[in-house]
């Protein structure tokens, strides 16, 4: 149903995959002229103009994937994501604002200087270039379904990688497929970075645990394969899910070593397991390193408590 477009980033990552099916397109990457070039070759390729795209289908509200929704909205196109990535898209620029102030403060209590706090979360300033705020046309929640060239998909959320993340399922010539943007990646164990709390004063979501809970319901759902926000599809989801989970569960075995060695911070087991990392790697490190603490606090592996306002962990009796 769908074909696979291969859109530069800017980014790390590298090119980011949209697809298009009919008049919908899925994840039309970041708002630049070379991503946007790219996919008006794709849609000329199939007669198509941008004010032929009646929808725009998003997985998750990061740069990479949506920033061009906006363009495909004003030229006529209703924009489809989930209830929790529509007040993101609306306004990611008071959204960023939001994470750097929880963060800065977040990561000294981790036993991070301000000055390098303060350095790491000015960082993602420069997504904004790449990130047109924009409305959502329909907001979608668990059960939902879309119509995509006549065939029903169905809305599932999915926790991890970003807040308001969803898989849309389908199936084609006998065989059940999902979209499942950056949920699960075929060469790339995806990130599970850290999330402030749904609203100011909250409990800041426990990312990686609620991460490995949605890859194993993911895993029951007999998928036959999954199509990826970047590079190749996934052909076996299930024993693709599983070696994740093996990568995080040995990730936490690690972390659990770490910690059994003497009380330590989130830095200092960031440190034990990535050496000094440049601050564009230091939110990834530091969400690997408090996920996998969040894991073994959950297993009642370790005990947190605060030090001279600094998170300490220690080996759990």
């Amino acid at each position: 149903m769908f074909t696979r477009i291969s859109v530069p980033t800017p980014f790390q990552v590298g090119a980011v995959n949209a697809y298009i099916a009919g008049r919908t397109v899925v994840d039309p990457g970041p708002d630049s002229e070379e991503a946007w070039s790219r996919l008006l070759e794709a849609l000329e390729a199939r007669g198509l103009a941008p004010g032929d795209v009646e929808q725009v289908l998003v997985t998750h509200p990061h740069p990479d994937h949506f920033g061009l929704a906006k363009r495909f909205r004003t030229a006529g196109a209703n924009v489809l994501a989930s209830v929790d990535a529509e007040p993101i898209m609306a306004e990611f620029a008071a959204r960023l604002e939001y994470e750097q102030s929880y963060f800065v403060d977040f990561f000294e209590r981790c036993g991070t200087s301000r000055e390098t706090a303060e350095t790491v979360t000015q960082l993602p300033e420069a997504f904004l270039a790449y990130a047109e705020s924009v409305e959502t046309d329909r907001a979608l929640d668990a059960g939902d379904t879309v119509t995509v060239d006549d065939e029903p998909l169905t809305v599932d959320p999915v926790d991890g990688h970003s807040v308001g993340e969803i898989v849309f399922s389908y199936d084609i010539d006998g065989r059940h497929e999902a979209l499942v943007g950056d949920n699960v990646l075929a060469d790339i164990t995806p990130n599970p970075f850290l999330q402030p709390p749904a609203e100011p004063g909250g409990r800041r979501p426990r990312v990686l645990p609620a991460f490995n809970d949605s890859l194993r319901w993911l895993r029951e759902q007999g998928h036959d394969r999954f199509l990826t926000g970047h590079r190749e599809p996934v052909e076996s989801p299930q024993g693709r899910i599983d070696d994740i989970l093996a990568a995080h569960e040995q990730r936490t075995s690690e972390v659990s070593e770490i910690v059994d060695e003497g009380m330590t911070t989130p830095v200092e087991v960031m440190t034990a397991l990535f050496g000094d990392l440049p601050a564009t790697e230091y939110f990834s490190g530091m969400s690997e390193a408090v996920g996998h603490l969040d894991v073994l606090e959950a297993r009642d592996r370790v005990e947190k408590r605060e030090n001279g306002g600094v998170f300490v962990y220690e080996r759990g009796e």
